[in-house]
């Protein structure tokens, strides 16, 4: 594997790992009465940004290469951003419906929660979520995680590394089954097209449409969600007499 993939995933695991820098700090900024919950996001906010810099930067080289022969055209390329995008949601519906209904696991995920907490306690969080996540995930877990192995073994073996990775990075293994289904549609846009923009612009969108869905159904909502279910069920009761 070429040293400067060695470096960006460097980069990542360096950016995971910046907010330990500031533990000394801690108690000082409690004293000067700094609110450390925004903080945190303002901090995770800046070392995406710059791990994204710098992971450009360290891919100048693979940004110039022209595109392989077979890559899909730019055309075809929105095509497949919007199969993928798609083929991602309906993944990880059937994804989660065995998980709650095969699996027996509860539906929820705590590493969503904390994200959309972040989110709307800085709004601009999204931007990680959104733009900044998806563009350093796809490139360290398609481009070079998997794009490596599948060069050595096969699309299987690759794919089922790659995800399992993704997914443990993600710290979310109780929702392990549905990490391994967007892994899979990932890297199949990825072979399918050559081109890496395909997964990346996917993976952010179907970070904004999960974004856009809680921050609509916020539990007021879902309350009168539920309470017009109910009320359609009386009206039913009412007209078909049970």
């Amino acid at each position: 594997m070429p040293a400067r993939y060695w470096y960006v995933i460097l980069t990542y695991i360096v950016m995971q790992l910046s907010s330990f820098v500031l533990l000394p700090f801690v108690p000082w900024m409690r004293e000067q009465g700094w609110d450390l919950t925004i903080f945190s996001y303002g901090w995770s906010l800046i070392t995406f940004l710059l791990a994204v810099i710098i992971t450009f930067f360290l891919l100048r080289q693979d940004m110039r290469t022209p595109a392989m022969r077979n890559a899909a055209s730019p055309g075809m390329t929105v095509v497949w951003i919007i199969i993928g995008f798609f083929a991602a949601y309906f993944g990880q519906v059937i994804a989660g419906l065995i998980e709650m209904y095969v699996l027996n696991i509860r539906q929820g995920s705590e590493n969503t929660s904390t994200i959309m907490e972040a989110v709307r306690t800085v709004p601009a969080f999204a931007l990680i979520v959104v733009v900044f996540a998806p563009i350093l995930e796809e490139i360290i877990f398609r481009k070079i995680l998997f794009g490596e192995i599948y060069k050595r073994t096969n699309f299987f073996i690759a794919v089922l590394i790659s995800a399992l990775v993704f997914g443990a990075v993600h710290g979310d293994f109780l929702h392990l089954l549905q990490y391994f289904v967007m892994g899979v549609i990932f890297a199949a846009l990825y072979v399918k097209t050559k081109r890496i923009i395909v997964p990346i612009i996917t993976h952010g969108l179907m970070n904004l449409l999960v974004v856009i869905m809680q921050l609509y159904f916020t539990p007021e909502r879902l309350e009168e969600f539920e309470k017009m279910q109910k009320q359609l069920e009386n009206m039913q009761t009412i007209i078909f007499g049970g």
